[in-house]
């Protein structure tokens, strides 16, 4: 994880914030163990596709391959772009499944506690509070994250 965000703190990114770690239970059938996720707050001048493109350049080198769908290295998600709304073949934004998932919106809230969605218009904390009970684990305050940076 630290070696992600050092990546998305170079090459014309800025790292602004990063929310603390969480850990959950793999989201829509995929295998292996559980998963540690966490948000960050980026600024990068790239175009959304540019944006997206260099993140998957990033994925490579961590070593990702293989299918969506299957245990890997490292998964970075563009969830939105400012106000920006898209969808294309390669991209979509917001994230179309950001909002359902505990493991995005409830580090989503430490980094960007005045977040709206730029579709429903709806704040972070409703889309917490909408998920109901939910199983995720924080494992580390973003504190020390930041800190290890």
């Amino acid at each position: 994880m630290l070696r992600a965000l050092r990546h998305l703190d170079s090459g014309g990114l800025t790292l602004l914030a990063v929310s603390s770690l969480y850990e959950t239970a793999p989201a829509e059938g995929v295998g292996g163990g559980d998963f540690i996720n966490a948000v960050a707050k980026v600024r990068s001048l790239l175009c959304p596709d540019d944006l997206l493109n260099r993140l998957q350049t990033i994925e490579k080198l961590m070593g990702r391959s293989g299918d969506h769908n299957r245990p890997r290295e490292i998964d970075i998600d563009i969830l939105t772009y400012g106000n920006v709304v898209m969808r294309s073949p390669d991209l979509a934004l917001p994230h179309p499944r950001y909002a359902k998932r505990a493991f995005v919106v409830v580090p989503l809230r430490e980094v960007a506690p005045d977040f709206l969605c730029p579709l429903s218009g709806r704040g972070v904390d409703e889309l917490v509070a909408s998920l109901g009970p939910v199983r995720i684990n924080q494992v580390s305050r973003r504190t020390i994250v930041a800190a290890s940076l």
